[in-house]
């Protein structure tokens, strides 16, 4: 099935693309020459979809998937994941009452905030980051879906698998994987808390209310609950302020040392859309590499 996902305004693809790519998941997702695809779950069934930049301010989606009644959710989930609802022009405007915002966005005007195909997922990426380097994590979230994955049949290479369930992380010994114990007893936790809370993971009124659950589990602090609010419930004024991308971002950009602290204060002036910022910063730190 083919399907056509419209947006409004400009969209960076390629960075769009290389946000995705730098961490794709073995097995579960692959950017290949401009086509970003991926395994889904949705249900109790199974399949895939391709996505890339079609002619006109849209993008092109080839689904693969067996239950036809489940296409609405499917595509409010793209729609969400690619940000394509967002009011860029008018997020952007805003932003560039800074002048350090106003030259990065000039150079890259399309800069959206890549989101989630699933809650779960993006939690256990979270979790998996702490502490660690991009590629890093992504290795042991390669581990985690080969081990614990429900293979994809019929598979759709290099696609093999779907992304575990919440019940089989919530029972496993993920520290087994390679990882920290404590590392593995939050992962497990995040899963029972999911089952324990299926909405844990939607979009709340505020920010308060869409981290506030997020702290309360064991091992998830400021940075994993701003990431999960910031790419899953997608709440425009989250800002994970320990991130280390962000801070060699802005002292890339600006020089001189920089904190925690100073970033979260610096980021006064960019709300109430500081996770589009936040994309801003991190752009411009992999584009300088």
């Amino acid at each position: 099935m083919r399907l056509r996902l419209d947006y409004q305004g400009a969209y960076d693809w390629p960075a769009m693309l290389g946000f995705l790519s730098a961490r794709a998941i073995a097995g579960l997702e692959t950017v290949v020459d401009g086509v970003y695809s991926r395994s889904i779950s949705l249900g109790g069934a199974h399949g895939t979809f391709s996505i890339t930049q079609a002619q006109g301010d849209a993008l092109d989606v080839v689904l693969r998937f067996p239950d036809i009644l489940a296409v609405p959710e499917i595509v409010r989930r793209l729609r969400r994941m690619f940000d394509l609802d967002a009011d860029l022009p008018g997020i952007h405007r805003h932003l560039s009452t800074d002048p350090l915002m106003a030259r990065l966005i000039a150079g890259h005007p399309g800069l959206r905030v890549p989101g989630a195909w699933d809650g779960l997922e993006l939690a256990i990426r979270a979790v998996l980051g702490q502490q660690i380097s991009v590629g890093a994590a992504i290795r042991l979230a390669g581990k985690l879906v080969a081990q614990y994955g429900e293979r994809l049949l019929p598979s759709f290479a290099p696609l093999t698998h779907v992304f575990p369930s919440s019940r089989v992380l919530a029972e496993a010994d993920l520290a087994a994987l390679g990882m920290p114990r404590s590392r593995g007893r939050t992962l497990s936790g995040v899963a029972q808390a999911l089952l324990d809370d299926p909405r844990l993971f939607e979009p709340k009124s505020d920010l308060p209310a869409c981290t506030a659950p997020l702290l309360a589990l064991w091992g998830v602090g400021d940075w994993t609950a701003q990431y999960i609010a910031l790419r899953q419930m997608r709440e425009a004024d989250a800002f994970p302020s320990g991130d280390v991308g962000l801070i060699n971002a802005l002292k890339a950009l600006e020089g001189g040392p920089v904190t925690p602290g100073g970033l979260l204060a610096r980021a006064e002036a960019w709300r109430p859309h500081r996770a589009y910022a936040a994309q801003v910063l991190w752009t411009s730190l992999s584009r300088a590499d």
